[in-house]
């Protein structure tokens, strides 16, 4: 991994790499350097330097000197806070006076995934002569890349999903048609037990929201807030999951339906507009992969915005048009953002991200379509399943 990352940092023209975390509080230094819990104890600062050439270098604290040794490189024991300060100042300025450093660090915050280290560092480190770049297409390519396990396992996961979804419409309609009460809640805890049988853990559960709750795009019932489902009702279902397995990858989807035997004319005017959204965004990644050119995350929301603002919806479409998927389900790569921020990060290969707009008209219902979209060399193609293509009628 040293040899690749510093391949990475010649060819971005940087003196080096510095990793910094201080009680787990950088999730992306840990996934990279797999330090796995930052060792038995890790209640003092550390760090981590890898150079464009040559060996790495650990700085660790004097009662915890063991945190970074499955790393490779040179070890330096700092006690006083001065000793620190000054090992670190040679560590970085050894081979230059002021280096271009790569850190876990957005300008302005713009992208809050890669803000992971605090402004007193930032500063500390300026203060060395130091130039400090922000890590984020280094981090895309050495956190944010799947490897051939984690896309199968995702795939699996994805398909998971979708039998998921499938199966709890059919639960709404057996219990509707069978007269049992039902409640969002318990559609929640269906989905949860087919994750059990198919090996997929997830954080949080699904979503699950009837009617005007699908118009608040976080909505999630719980056992002391749920609403029931009745026949007529609308019903959005938001699911997300991965592999009970080490290093495995989620898989997210949203879909929608109605309990009843037809779709009302406003519901599938909504989802239709959503849909041409969602699919204008996919056909864009794809078109532009296959030709070989580079896409940004902000573009993709843009043409994905662009179809809902001419129909009217723009002010009801307000969250960004999808997030990177990972180990966690909002990975650290590359988000399909031009409204909450503009990621002007390239989506590279051997990553994924969900598309999913929404329009979210309040009191009444809220539509939203996700799909997972995994791009390689020069490919982009869905995962999991079919796509949405109408609103599922439940008693259809």
């Amino acid at each position: 991994m040293i040899n690749r990352i510093q391949n990475a940092l010649a060819e971005s023209d940087l003196d080096g790499w510095l990793f910094y975390s201080f009680r787990g509080s950088d999730p992306i230094a840990a996934n990279i350097l797999s330090t796995g819990g930052e060792g038995h104890i890790a209640t003092r600062r550390w760090y981590y330097f890898i150079p464009r050439a040559g060996e790495p270098t650990k700085l660790v604290h004097s009662i915890e000197r063991d945190t970074l040794d499955h790393l490779p490189g040179k070890k330096l024991i700092y006690l006083p806070w001065q000793q620190l300060h000054s090992l670190l100042k040679s560590t970085l300025t050894e081979h230059s006076p002021s280096p271009r450093i790569a850190m876990q660090y957005s300008p302005g915050a713009a992208i809050p995934y890669l803000s992971r280290v605090d402004a007193g560092t930032i500063e500390l480190i300026r203060s060395f002569g130091v130039e400090i770049v922000s890590s984020a297409n280094l981090v895309q390519q050495f956190e944010s890349a799947w490897n051939d396990e984690q896309l199968a396992m995702h795939e699996e996961a994805a398909r998971g999903l979708y039998e998921s979804v499938h199966a709890a419409f059919a639960e709404i309609g057996r219990r509707t048609k069978e007269g049992i009460p039902t409640t969002e809640y318990d559609i929640q805890q269906f989905i949860m037990g087919c994750f059990a049988d198919r090996g997929m853990i997830t954080r949080d559960p699904p979503i699950v929201a009837v009617n005007a709750n699908s118009a608040m795009p976080h909505y999630e019932p719980t056992p002391h807030r749920y609403s029931p489902i009745h026949e007529g009702d609308f019903v959005l279902i938001d699911l997300w999951a991965k592999l009970d397995k080490p290093n495995s990858v989620y898989a997210d989807i949203t879909w929608t339906s109605f309990v009843g035997a037809s779709i009302p004319e406003e519901v599938n005017r909504v989802f239709t507009v959503v849909r041409d959204a969602r699919d204008a965004a996919t056909n864009f990644v794809k078109e532009n992969f296959s030709a070989g050119r580079t896409v940004y995350g902000w573009q993709v929301d843009d043409v994905c915005r662009a179809v809902i603002v001419e129909a009217g919806y723009g002010d009801y479409f307000i969250h960004r048009t999808g997030h990177n998927i990972h180990t966690e389900v909002h990975g650290n790569g590359a988000n399909i953002d031009n409204l909450e921020t503009k990621d002007e990060r390239v989506l590279i290969p051997r990553t994924c991200f969900s598309i999913e707009p929404g329009i979210y008209l309040e009191g009444k219902f809220g539509v939203r379509s996700e799909i997972d979209v995994y791009v390689s060399d020069r490919e982009a193609r869905v995962t999991g399943g079919d796509v949405q293509r109408e609103v599922v009628a439940i008693l259809g």
